[in-house]
């Protein structure tokens, strides 16, 4: 099993940090969005720094620079992942065609909610407060 370190980031240390592995050579192996136990947003930036996977998180921010052109798809498809299932905005990402969800699902469910809210919520929200 791979040993995972957490790294605690702001915002602005986003582009840097990634301009920075890419000319080391490290794969971005994924960025991940969790609700945190404090009931913030959690951002994080996972790079494979040998031999330990490097956790780079940016919590309770909802707009953040995008590093596609650093990481082309390899950072595009989990960006545009987290801007529809959590409303994360990220700075130049193209996000005009949804990549999961119907395109009217936002519309009438409202932006993030799909992850952000509750379940059992969502299911009386749409049935117009009734618990089937």
């Amino acid at each position: 099993m791979q040993e995972y370190k957490r790294i605690d980031i702001d915002k602005e240390q986003i582009v840097p940090l990634a301009e920075r592995m890419h000319r080391q050579g490290r794969q971005l192996v994924m960025i991940h969005g969790f609700i945190n136990g404090d009931g913030q947003l959690d951002i994080s930036y996972d790079y494979a720094v040998e031999p330990v996977i490097e956790g780079y998180h940016v919590v309770g921010e909802t707009v953040l620079p995008s590093i596609g052109d650093i990481y082309d798809t390899a950072a595009t498809w989990p960006e545009r992942e987290l801007n529809e299932l959590f409303a994360v905005e990220f700075e130049g990402l193209d996000t005009s065609k949804r990549l999961f969800l119907p395109e009217d699902m936002l519309e009438t469910q409202g932006r993030g909610q799909i992850m952000v809210m509750p379940l059992k919520e969502l299911v009386e929200k749409n049935l117009g407060g009734e618990d089937k």
